[in-house]
C-alpha cells in the first residue's frame, strides 16, 4: 500500500487507527511530540517518530515526510490557551500540507469536526471558538491545495467501541460518533480514490462504512 505517517500519532484516534493501517499492508510512522509515547505507538504497530511539528519549518517537515504515500492529519493542540489551539490546529496544520505539496505526497487526511467552517456559528465567548476558528482555516486552506485531500468530519467523539456502521444523513437528535469508527472511516478512505476532495460528515449509524462513503 506504501508509507503513511499519522501526525498526532498519541491521539486516542490515531493509535486506533495505526493497527488497521498496518492489517492493510501500509508501513506506519506516527509523529509525536513526547518520547515516553514512543512505546504506545510502537504496541499499535507504527514506527514512532518524535518530532514537533509545531516549532517546524515548512521545510522541516517536507524532509520529514520524504517517501510518504499519505499522511492523516489527527494532531489537536487539545483545548488549553488559544494561542496554543492556533498554532496546532491552523499553523502547525497548514504547514503540514504546504509540506506534502512539496514533499510530493500525494494524499492527505484531515481529521476536522461535524459543524466545521466559517459559518460554525460559535460565539467569541465560548472556550470552544478558537478551535472553531482554527480548523475552519485549517479546511479552507486544503481545500485549495493540489493535494488529493479528503476531510472527515465526525460528530461528538465518544469511547464507545466501533461497530463499523455510520451514517452520513445527520441527525440533529444524535451526533456522537465512536472514535473507533472515524479510525475505521480514515482506514477505508485511504483505499477508496472515489473520497478524494470531499468532505465527508458521519456521525454512527446504521450504514455499513463502504457504502455510506459511496459518492
Amino acid at each position: 500500500m506504501g508509507k503513511v505517517m499519522i501526525i498526532g500519532g498519541h491521539g486516542k484516534i490515531a493509535l486506533l487507527l495505526a493497527p488497521l493501517l498496518k492489517a492493510d499492508g501500509w508501513d506506519v510512522s506516527g509523529v509525536i511530540r513526547n518520547a515516553t509515547q514512543i512505546d504506545d505507538v510502537a504496541a499499535a504497530g507504527a514506527t514512532a517518530v518524535v518530532h514537533d511539528v509545531v516549532s517546524s519549518s515548512v521545510a522541516e517537515l517536507a524532509e520529514l515526510m520524504a517517501g510518504c504515500d499519505a499522511v492523516v492529519w489527527s494532531a489537536g493542540a487539545g483545548g488549553g490557551s488559544a494561542e496554543r489551539t492556533y498554532a496546532v490546529d491552523r499553523d502547525a496544520a497548514i504547514r503540514s500540507m504546504e509540506a506534502a505539496g512539496e514533499a510530493g505526497v500525494p494524499r492527505y487526511v484531515m481529521v476536522s469536526y461535524l459543524g466545521a467552517g466559517a459559518d460554525h456559528g460559535v460565539p467569541p465567548e465560548d472556550g470552544f471558538f478558537a478551535y472553531a476558528e482554527a480548523k475552519a482555516a485549517a479546511d479552507q486552506h486544503l481545500r485549495g491545495t493540489g493535494l488529493s485531500w479528503t476531510i472527515l468530519a465526525p460528530g461528538a467523539l465518544t469511547l464507545d467501541e466501533p461497530t463499523g456502521t455510520i451514517t452520513t444523513h445527520i441527525n440533529t437528535q444524535s451526533r456522537n460518533t465512536s472514535r473507533g469508527n472515524v479510525a475505521l472511516v480514515a482506514a477505508a478512505v485511504l483505499n477508496r480514490p472515489d473520497t478524494v476532495r470531499r468532505t465527508i460528515e458521519f456521525t454512527d449509524g446504521p450504514v455499513p462504512i463502504g457504502q455510506a462513503l459511496n459518492p
